[in-house]
């Protein structure tokens, strides 16, 4: 629909008519929808007493505003309170829970309806359920169980599988199955899986938390008084296996592998029992002999016990387990979305290659595994290799440095040839893949697939434009997201290494905020990063860190400067105030711990800083080796989340602190000037990086000399990037503010190498780690650091986003947007769809004749500004809008 606000009533700017079409709108105002608790559309085993709801009215008519929001209790397990009614904040985005606390295992069904200021009011809703969780320690009665240790196997011992048989009583009307674990899991009732989540419990600071999943897992026990299985099958993971690209550490956390599980049951009769893990449990080995993230998978049918997943398996011979201790770390609920299978992909081609193994290629940069089906040809085994690219026809493992992507399977005396087979804990970055011993001539069909794993986070936002390039260098953006958000935000998907690096993130906060709601991941790994950090506020350089794994200092801007400027981001893309409180702490710490390590004018001068990481210019072996100036950059950086903490506190109400930070940033960005400016007032290193920076964080007036050198500097170069982690984000606003839209896009257009673009000449479809990872002449670049899947340069994103498209927030969470397209390039179109907390926003625009014509589309409840070229800004309210200006 098309709102019937008339938006011709804008006055005429410059001889320029801003006219809108207003078209028809609805008689009536639908339910809301949308409905969520916290950050989570699936509310089962919630960690909040009080979790926060959120929803949105998909429709209105015009001059219809929300007035009143209630939220009906329909009912709720503890039996108070249902029927109840309760008046609540209107905005519908993380709206308090307006009733009792919820105690542990209580469910509550509740929904929703609004009524507009014209006292017409929507049906109610559709219901969703919230389920507790256990929110005490003195929930669990189940002890972590495992295997008898082996002596002289401290490095291999091999994952161990579990089991116990209960016997159920009557017929189950609801069972819940909470699970954790030391190490990765997967849990089975009768030998069915329970529940779909990969890798889990993922990857947290386990000696703070270790997470637990709640499963339903009434589907499973249905069929009245009977014995049934409980199975569960343990890998290394983060917890137990190597981590870093050195082979040495090993057993960061621990060297026991355990698991902690309690089945809830609910009978019919009204009695309750929970069966959990406790010394009546028995261990065995399996049929994974290693299992590793980063070397793969050992799987050995003719050792994995026969039917032990199943009731009536006599596991006499088996070993009793181990009860362990309880570890110092907290239980805890996942904040977001865990890990899936998200999507399957056939090779786009195949051949048979060296001596008889079979080539593939999945047309992909992707995360995940493959899936092999197995055949009835009698025992055979395969070997499954991994490669993000190739070179002289064959796979370029070289990148991954010590870590082997290698997959073995060997077939068990009861495969029959009907089902298949996956490595269940491990993951692998790679786009080919290698095949040996397939035990037939040809590949079918369905014999080979890749299954895409990663966080299983909702997508939200979309890009489009005419320029093919460019929607696939968006594309390549999405893909290296999904890459790299598996559990933990991480810099490369494939390698040795695979950390939650914090610079990283920081720099791609507002785009990763944009494609999908990362919410949920992203507070997790903020959560472990307060609790890591260090007493004078320093920040490790990876979230969770390992003992010692990084002596030098913790201090250095860009990576540091997550604690800030990461929560920052996620309440503008989220509104999310009670992230802010919830981190205060944290980034107040790190802005104190830099001032104090500063000199007397506030300047940056001394310490270990990445500075602008991988500048072009930088040699293969000193990534850290830029044209920028470190401490320059470092100093704007303290500038920039000092100015952050500053408007932080005033949201949370901090008066004195915000008056106080304000002064502070005001006395860094005088001695950043009387530092780092040269007496014609350019910033002395004379970098793109420096100069970007110095006037997207607001140290120099955009119309002055540091913006006309940084274009001067940009078409030097020939538009080609100049810039690495720390510049690359901002460099393309820069020249915007400069008042250089063309350099801007001459810059996002180029490709020649170093340019955005260039990796798309070379069939890129990830962001690569190096701006020449591969090389013109196509081979991968000599360096021992190069990832073909990073997502940190992908960050240009959110310019494509913020200018190109023309959306951005002008209020925290979208609650107004700002509707900006500056088109260039020779562009004739684009546009973005984003899903806001408020539901839907968009965009689109077209250049014809000398006329831009635009059509944006405002959720109901929020409130946009259409600011248009050579037109004043224009309020808009919900609906859709046409304008167009000439240019």
């Amino acid at each position: 629909m098309t709102d019937t606000t008339d938006i011709a009533t804008a006055r005429r700017v410059a001889g320029t008519d801003l006219a809108g079409r207003p078209g028809s709108a609805p008689t009536d105002t639908p339910a809301p929808t949308g409905l969520a608790v916290e950050h989570l559309r699936d509310a089962l085993g919630i960690g909040a007493a009080e979790p926060r709801l959120s929803w949105h009215v998909p429709t209105a008519p015009s001059g219809w505003e929300p007035a009143r929001a209630e939220v009906e209790l329909l009912h709720r397990s503890a039996g108070a309170d249902g029927g109840t009614v309760a008046e609540v904040d209107v905005s519908g985005v993380l709206v308090p829970w307006p009733f009792a606390p919820l105690t542990s295992r209580e469910r509550a069904v509740w929904r929703v309806r609004t009524t507009g200021v014209d006292g017409h009011a929507t049906d109610w809703s559709e219901s969703l359920e919230v389920e507790a969780g256990l929110l005490s320690d003195t929930d669990w009665t189940a002890s972590f169980v495992a295997a008898p240790w082996r002596e002289n196997t401290r490095v291999d011992q091999a994952p161990p599988i579990l089991r116990r048989e209960v016997a159920l009583r009557g017929d189950v009307v609801r069972a819940r199955l909470v699970v954790a674990s030391l190490g990765l899991h997967e849990v089975t009732i009768d030998g069915e899986r329970v529940g779909d989540a990969e890798l889990a419990p993922g990857w947290t600071s386990f000696g703070h938390r270790v997470r637990y999943l709640v499963h339903d897992a009434t589907p499973h026990l249905a069929g009245g008084a009977r014995t049934v299985a409980l199975g569960a099958r343990l890998g290394d993971g983060w917890y137990r296996g190597r981590i870093t690209w050195d082979d040495r550490v090993r057993n960061v956390y621990g060297d026991r592998l355990a698991l902690i599980a309690q089945l809830e049951v609910e009978y019919a009769d009204g009695s309750s029992e929970t069966f959990g893990t406790d010394d009546s449990w028995r261990a065995s080995r399996g049929g994974i002999l290693l299992s590793g993230l980063y070397d793969g998978e050992k799987w050995d049918g003719r050792v994995e016990p026969g039917g032990w997943q199943a009731a009536g398996f006599d596991d006499s011979g088996w070993d009793a387990v181990e009860v362990l201790d309880r570890p110092a770390a907290a239980l805890v609920p996942f904040d977001g979305p865990v890990v899936r299978v998200t999507e399957e992909i056939e090779p786009v081609w195949s051949r048979r290659w060296d001596a008889g193994a079979i080539q593939l290629d999945f047309g992909q940069n992707l995360p995940g595994r493959l899936r092999i089906r197995n055949h009835p040809v009698g025992p055979f085994g395969v070997t499954l290799r991994h490669a993000e690219v190739m070179q002289d026809d064959e796979l370029a493992t070289r990148p991954l440095r010590t870590a082997k992507a290698t997959d073995v399977y060997y077939s068990g005396p009861d495969d029959d040839g009907t089902g298949s087979w996956e490595p269940r804990f491990t993951v692998h970055g790679f786009r080919y893949a290698e095949v040996e011993g397939w035990p037939v001539e040809q590949l079918e069909p369905g014999d080979v697939v890749a299954e895409v794993i990663h966080s299983d986070m909702r997508r939200t936002g979309w890009f489009r434009c005419s320029d093919p390039r460019l929607e696939q260098l968006h594309e390549n953006v999405v893909w290296s997201m999904r890459g790299n958000f598996v559990d933990v935000p991480t810099d490369c998907p494939q390698r040795d290494e695979r950390l939650g690096w914090t610079g990283d993130l920081q720099v791609f906060t507002p785009t990763a905020a944009f494609l999908y709601d990362c919410a949920g991941v992203v507070r997790s790994w903020l959560r472990d990063l307060a609790l890591e950090q260090r007493p004078d506020g320093g920040v490790p350089f990876f979230v969770p860190t390992l003992p010692d794994s990084d002596p030098a200092g913790h201090h250095a801007a860009v990576w540091g400067d997550a604690a800030t400027l990461t929560p920052w981001a996620l309440y503008q893309a989220f509104g999310d105030r009670g992230l802010l409180e919830d981190q205060w702490d944290s980034a107040k710490a790190w802005v104190d711990g830099v001032l104090a390590t500063s000199d007397e004018q506030l300047v940056r001068f001394e310490g270990f800083e990445f500075g602008d990481w991988l500048d072009p210019l930088a040699p293969p072996e000193d990534a850290a080796a830029a044209k920028a100036d470190r401490f320059c950059l470092a100093t704007a950086y303290s500038y920039r989340s000092t100015s952050v903490l500053a408007a932080w506190a005033a949201v949370l109400g901090n008066t004195d602190e915000a008056t106080h930070y304000a002064s502070v940033a005001e006395r860094i960005r005088d001695g950043w000037r009387a530092r780092f400016l040269s007496p014609e007032g350019t910033v002395i290193d004379d970098s793109q990086a420096s100069s970007a920076i110095a006037l997207v964080f607001g140290l120099v007036e955009p119309g002055g000399p540091v913006g006309e050198r940084l274009a001067e500097l940009v078409r030097e170069n020939g538009h080609r990037i100049g810039t690495g982690f720390a510049g690359t984000p901002v460099v393309c606003d820069a020249l915007l503010l400069a008042g250089k839209p063309d350099d801007a896009y001459a810059m996002l257009l180029q490709d020649e190498c170093p340019s955005w673009l260039y990796p798309l000449t070379q069939g890129a479809t990830t962001i690569w780690e190096r701006w020449d990872s591969l090389l013109p002449d196509g081979r991968v670049n000599s360096g021992g650091m190069t990832s073909f899947n990073h997502y940190a340069l992908g960050s240009v994103a959110d310019f494509m986003h913020r200018v190109v498209a023309g959306i951005a927030p002008a209020a925290p969470g979208y609650r107004e947007i700002r509707f900006a397209p500056r088109p260039g390039g020779g562009l004739t179109s684009a546009g973005a769809t984003l899903d806001t907390p408020y539901g839907r926003a968009s965009i689109d625009w077209t250049l014809s004749d000398g006329t831009l014509s635009v059509t944006a589309t405002v959720p109901v409840g929020a409130t946009a500004v259409l600011d248009l070229p050579g037109a004043d800004p224009v309020p808009l309210a919900h609906g859709t809008w046409e304008a167009s200006v000439p240019v």
